[in-house]
């Protein structure tokens, strides 16, 4: 497969899956600052964080509030990391693809794209914003079922995969620390009450809530939370399950390019090993693998895939 094409899956597993979690984020965020009744009006501004786009915004919009923090991570072009911006850019990416897409992947992606890309602030005047999120969601769900329904499993399959689950794992990541950051682990008797919404906001963040809950019985702790979403081998959308996938869509490649790259494949179990083997008191503790480590070493796999197979 040519550098290009593959660079192109890559970044369109990559774009695709950052939608979907920016569009969760935004939908669980608004409905938690209106059950809260007031109580966490500060939490537009950890959403900047957690997305990675904090400077840009504040180069472009200045004060962190509802209206301007959910208007830049949905519709602003200007923000790389937008619904809008991740969208178009898979959308882009496919452009190139036409031949080696199935038709059904492609149409999705361009109906969300003739959908919510040319979408603005005036969503959020008539108060659509859960509909908006909703509809790229969605989007999101249905283009990765239509792939794994239709998309052979070779190596484009592999790259596209590899982004997706390089993008959710980090996700995840972010989300825990800036929580954890916020000194969420140990709350106040004062505080109670608003800590439980903000980790159930958490575990809705990553559609979490009902399988933490059918697993754990012993009510909303934030330890035993942070265990389930990064160590839990079932859950698939825990850091560990995408350390998991990700280390297979980089096995498969090897197979195709055997000790080609045995440094990345080597970063990747490396990981790999690191979640299978830490306890959520090594992480949290700092006797182990800390949430920072565990984000860089997906930057890290994420710089290697790109050093081993996309410069030239």
């Amino acid at each position: 497969m040519l550098s290009r094409l593959a660079e192109s899956l890559y970044w369109i597993g990559r774009y695709v899956e950052r939608a979907e979690n920016t569009a969760r984020m935004l939908n669980v965020n608004y409905y938690a600052t209106l059950e809260a009744g007031g109580r966490v009006s500060e939490e537009w501004k950890p959403l900047l964080d957690i997305s990675g786009t904090k400077h840009g915004f504040a180069d472009h919009r200045g004060r962190a509030e509802a209206h301007s923090v959910a208007a830049w991570l949905a519709f602003d072009r200007r923000n790389a990391s937008s619904i809008a911006s991740s969208l178009a850019r898979a959308r882009e990416n496919a452009r190139g693809l036409r031949d080696r897409l199935p038709s059904e992947m492609w149409e999705e992606l361009n109906r969300a794209y003739l959908d919510l890309c040319f979408q603005s602030e005036e969503v959020l005047e008539r108060d659509g914003l859960y509909e908006y999120c909703s509809a790229a969601r969605d989007a999101s769900q249905m283009f990765f079922g239509i792939a794994f329904a239709t998309l052979p499993r070779d190596e484009g399959w592999s790259f596209m995969r590899a982004g997706q689950m390089l993008e959710r794992g980090d996700n995840v990541l972010r989300l825990l620390q800036v929580r954890y950051g916020k000194g969420g682990s140990v709350p106040t008797p004062v505080q109670a009450a608003v800590d439980n919404h903000r980790w159930m906001a958490v575990l809705k963040t990553v559609s979490a809530y009902e399988a933490y809950r059918k697993c754990e019985h012993g009510g909303l702790n934030p330890r035993t939370i942070a265990r389930f979403l990064i160590l839990d081998a079932d859950f698939p959308r825990s850091v560990r399950s995408s350390g998991e996938n990700l280390h297979h869509a980089l096995e498969r490649i090897e197979r195709l390019h055997p000790r080609l790259h045995p440094e990345l494949l080597r970063e990747a179990k490396w990981l790999l090993a690191r979640l299978e083997h830490a306890s959520v008191d090594d992480i949290l503790d700092g006797q182990g693998p800390d949430l920072d480590t565990l984000l860089s070493d997906f930057n890290t796999v994420g710089s290697a895939i790109y050093a081993a197979y996309f410069t030239v």
